[in-house]
């Protein structure tokens, strides 16, 4: 009989625990903790850079370069005239006289330095004797001639008979060679000159305006 109430009081007790057991499994659950794990920050996109359509700049105003004008070229002897006068009285046997070289042209020219100026047989014959030499007491100036000015220099003419060992020939003028120009003027002035090119009987200064 003891044995058997030590077997139900097991058997009992058993039956207890499981009932515990059933219980306990059968009641609310207890929350679980998630845990949250943060993945790392990417930081924020910046959105995307868009192009700005370019600026569209007025066009600037180009202003048409105005050319300066030019300047005006040296007198040639197709745009001249010669002339003398003779207001530059004489001396010792020389004529000193004014040469003019006016414009005669439609555009301003140049006159500068010293002119080339030799006797000639005639219009269209070679120099005779020496060319002038040049008087550099004035000094050399730009001449600018509008259409009829003049510019002038002097003119110095020893007379031939002068000298002795002189081969006397006669010549019909003055052969005139503007400053830097291979071109001619004949200026018809008869008188003696010395064929010998040892003797020189002119001598001719700068231009000066008149």
């Amino acid at each position: 009989m003891r044995s058997q109430k030590i077997f139900q009081g097991i058997a009992m007790s058993t039956a207890a625990g499981a009932a515990a057991l059933l219980l306990t499994a059968c009641g609310p659950s207890q929350p679980q903790t998630q845990a949250t794990t943060t993945a790392p920050g990417t930081g924020t996109p910046s959105p995307s850079a868009t192009s700005a359509p370019p600026s569209s700049a007025p066009p600037s105003s180009t202003t048409p370069a105005t050319s300066a004008p030019a300047a005006p070229g040296l007198c040639k002897a197709a745009g001249l005239t010669a002339a003398t006068d003779a207001s530059g009285g004489g001396a010792a046997g020389s004529v000193y006289m004014n040469l003019n070289l006016t414009n005669s042209g439609t555009e301003p020219c140049l006159l500068k330095g010293f002119a080339g100026v030799s006797l000639a047989a005639d219009n269209a014959g070679a120099p005779i004797g020496a060319p002038a030499s040049r008087d550099e007491s004035t000094p050399v100036t730009d001449v600018l001639l509008a259409p009829g000015q003049t510019g002038t220099a002097v003119l110095r003419y020893t007379q031939a008979g002068n000298y002795m060992d002189c081969a006397m020939v006669d010549a019909a003028g003055y052969r005139i060679y503007p400053p830097e120009d291979t071109a001619s003027l004949f200026l018809p002035q008869p008188t003696k000159a010395c064929s010998n090119a040892g003797i020189t009987l002119l001598s001719i200064g700068a231009f000066q305006p008149a």
